[in-house]
């Protein structure tokens, strides 16, 4: 059977600027509190309190968070916030927290803050948002059985929780989950063609304008990158799938995400070995982060122009498949010599980016699951970002500590491109051998993004983390709906970065 596109109810979300009462207690089923660092005495005005520092006393500082089973029944969560704490700190601390309490199925959980320091207490109540949400959606399962739901219905938050960006949670929770509900389907239910389906049906909810170029398409335009990628498919299914989101009364130049959409990946011709085979269906993670931060956008009503461009494609192995040392021509005229055909994501880019180019977006924003590389050098807790902006080296890496997915930006330098110098074309597709292929990879991808528009590349080494990261409780980490949804909002004007960010940076 096959999956229906999820829906995203919400949650009730009551805020009271008061500290709870015993009876106000008897709502919930489950309890957080959040209690500043060192400062347990701070527990002292809460029903309960007597108990609560006899039963904390036996767990030491470093403790944290700490579960209880209270006299009353209340499971308790007690997470310490240390000041200053947010972006991905509190994320993590909100994740563990809210795990073992939606283990119990509660329909109401309680949080009580006994923070002070404003920041903080705004931060944390967005993190426990962000992971109740990722935490009751549950991932697609191919089963006769009936679907697992949880049961939680509403959340009360109790004393300083500052001023909490409760929609902007809430929306890019809600990217968050479609990111990771798409790259869970497995390879023979989300292929190109179903996989246009689930976005041309997204669109036609939200109010998007679509346009799919297939393969027909593209061989009259002359997109000879994707197209090598495509050639041995057996299904004529492939193309790039261009979604415009045109609020009311905008008129200014639109902002573009990209997004790798490869729904398997065998390696082509160079075709993977063992287990390398196996997570291939989840190869097309960038398109959908790229769709989620749309999606997140839209829902808060971001105020200009923008435009979303999914690479849909499957790397197949056959006859007609692309060889080594096969010349081919991209879509700008650009001709490229391949070397090797498992690195095949930055062939549908390079045509992606080409044709956004055309548009004269403000600023381009792509996300891919490009290179091992990129793991080797950052490991699965944060991603490489590349840009041809050297301005923006600081403005990424404050975005991800703002939003919790932290982005690390690498070198873009010039001299790189002498390595994947051709003696039959313009270039080669990537070296034939040596280390920093996530950067050869950048310098390949920046000759179609067109002069004088910012580009972000994210080489998402974060798109996979075991047992989970940050708020995210699953393996498949949707990595970047948070860090696109800030990105954008600081370039458009519409959210504010460190003082030391100048204007300059985003013209």
């Amino acid at each position: 059977m096959k999956p229906v596109l999820p829906t995203f109810p919400r949650l009730s979300l009551e805020l009271h600027p008061e500290l709870p009462t015993s009876e106000a207690y008897q709502r919930f089923e489950s309890l957080i509190l959040l209690v500043p660092e060192g400062q347990r005495e701070t527990l002292a005005p809460l029903p309960g309190a007597e108990f609560l520092r006899r039963r904390l006393a036996d767990f030491p500082d470093k403790a944290n968070p700490v579960l209880l089973s209270p006299p009353d029944g209340v499971r308790t969560a007690v997470g310490f916030v240390a000041t200053g704490s947010g972006g991905f700190q509190a994320l993590t601390l909100a994740r563990k927290l809210v795990a073992p309490l939606l283990e119990e199925r509660p329909a109401r959980i309680g949080v009580v803050s006994l923070l002070q320091e404003p920041a903080a207490a705004s931060a944390m109540a967005e993190a426990l948002v962000a992971a109740v949400h990722a935490g009751l959606f549950r991932l697609p399962k191919i089963t006769r059985e009936p679907e697992d739901t949880l049961a939680l219905q509403a959340v009360e938050l109790f004393g300083n929780v500052g001023t909490p960006d409760l929609s902007t949670a809430e929306a890019t929770a809600e990217g968050n989950n479609l990111a990771r509900w798409l790259t869970h389907l497995p390879g023979n239910v989300l292929t190109p063609g179903s996989y246009r389906r689930y976005a041309e049906e997204l669109a036609e909810r939200e109010g998007w304008d679509v346009e799919f170029l297939d393969r027909d398409r593209l061989e009259e335009l002359g997109a000879g990158a994707f197209l090598s990628v495509v050639q041995a498919s057996p299904q004529r299914d492939a193309g790039i799938l261009h979604l415009s989101y045109r609020p009311a009364e905008a008129t200014a130049r639109p902002f573009a995400l990209v997004g790798k959409g490869i729904c398997f990946d065998t390696g082509g011709t160079n075709l993977k070995v063992g287990p390398g085979m196996l997570g291939m269906h989840g190869d097309m993670q960038g398109s959908a982060v790229a769709l989620g931060t749309l999606l997140a956008l839209t829902r808060l009503g971001f105020a200009q122009p923008l435009d979303c461009w999914l690479a849909l494609a499957e790397n197949h192995i056959g006859p007609t498949a692309a060889k080594c040392n096969d010349v081919i021509t991209a879509l700008d005229g650009t001709t490229i010599e391949l070397i090797n055909t498992d690195a095949e994501g930055r062939m549908v880019l390079a045509d992606t980016l080409a044709l956004a180019s055309r548009e004269q977006p403000q600023a381009i924003l792509d996300y891919a699951t490009l290179t091992g590389a990129v793991v080797a050098a950052l490991g699965q807790r944060m991603s490489g970002a590349i840009s041809n902006r050297r301005d923006w080296v600081e403005p990424l890496i404050q975005a991800g500590e703002r939003c919790g997915e932290r982005i690390w930006p690498l070198p873009y330098a010039e001299d790189y491109d002498e390595d994947l110098e051709s003696r039959v074309a313009d270039l080669m597709q990537c070296r034939t051998e040596g280390a920093a292929d996530h950067l050869y990879a950048a310098r390949l991808l920046g000759r179609f993004v067109a002069e004088g528009i910012g580009w972000v590349h994210v080489d998402m080494a974060a798109g996979t983390h075991k047992g989970g990261l940050g708020h995210i409780p699953t393996d498949v980490q949707g990595f970047g709906v948070r860090f696109g949804t800030e990105w954008l909002r600081w370039l458009a004007g519409q959210q504010p970065m460190a003082a030391e960010v100048s204007e300059e940076g985003r013209s």
